[in-house]
């Protein structure tokens, strides 16, 4: 396919993207549709601006901006979120620059749930110990809701943070029964799910949210830390015998879900998926 439309651009904001594979996702999606796309990164700090100053430039020269640590939930407060289910996740990591304003969209949410029936199919989460409250654990969260988790035990150093949550979570989802806990830990007690949604493990911010001998009895893991896709936590849990759902497969349809926003196109996603991994 080809087009004769004039280069699309894009762009990630974040603190600690260098490592980020979102550009080769999106040049790549470009290519596949035809259509020359420029994906810039974005580091308020190498940039001598705060998110604020990084965002209005956005707003001129870009179709659409991805949103990532830690300004997802300060983006929230910067557009306009149609999707009624996004305005309860309070986040958002997708933004389209419209004649009208800026839109939000949260394609961690639908990300998560995608990666989540890759590798689990249909079965139920069960009971789920998360650690991470901030704008992908709120995502995950209402991801979790909505595959049906029974229980949901939510761990945070800033404990009012998961109280807000649990209490969002009751409101959307009155048959999930939601938890506030203060050690991952001891949370972790009979726990079938386990999973991180904080920076530790991603480079540049090592370590894990949970000693290994606190995984003993759960039967699957999930980091949303994807670079490096091997963190200590997911690989600490596969030598415990869980099941993995790795950040990738998150980034990996985060990307496809907001590539769709971007563009209004869809993608041969096996394609796609073969050339990410050959890179």
């Amino acid at each position: 396919m080809t087009t004769d439309a004039p280069t699309l651009r894009l762009g990630l904001i974040g603190d600690n993207i260098r490592a980020s594979r979102s550009p080769l996702l999106h040049r790549i999606a470009g290519e596949m549709l035809g259509w020359p796309t420029r994906y810039d990164s974005l580091i308020p700090a190498d940039l001598g601006r705060d998110f604020h100053a990084v965002f209005a430039d956005c707003a001129q020269h870009y179709r659409g901006i991805n949103v990532t640590y830690p300004y997802k939930e300060v983006a929230a407060r910067k557009v306009t979120v149609e999707d009624l289910l996004v305005r309860g996740i309070g986040a958002v990591n997708t933004v389209l620059f419209e004649p009208d304003g800026p839109k939000g969209h949260n394609t961690d949410y639908t990300g998560f749930k995608a990666a989540y029936a890759r590798v689990r199919g249909d079965t139920p989460p069960g009971t789920v110990m998360m650690v991470g409250t901030g704008g992908v654990g709120r995502a995950v969260a209402f991801g979790l809701a909505g595959l049906g988790a029974a229980v949901l035990r939510l761990v945070d150093r800033e404990r009012g943070k998961a109280e807000v949550l649990a209490g969002e979570l009751r409101t959307a989802a009155p048959g999930l029964v939601v938890e506030v806990h203060d050690d991952a830990e001891q949370a972790s007690q009979g726990a079938n799910g386990l999973i991180n949604c904080t920076p530790l493990g991603m480079e540049g911010y090592p370590g894990t949210p949970l000693p290994r001998g606190a995984m003993a009895g759960a039967s699957w893991a999930f980091d949303a830390v994807y670079t490096p896709e091997h963190t200590q936590f997911l690989t600490e849990a596969a030598a415990e015998g869980l099941q993995i759902i790795s950040g990738w497969e998150l980034y990996f349809y985060q990307g496809v879900h907001a590539s769709r926003l971007f563009t209004g196109r869809s993608l041969d996603e096996n394609a796609l998926r073969s050339r990410l991994r050959e890179d």
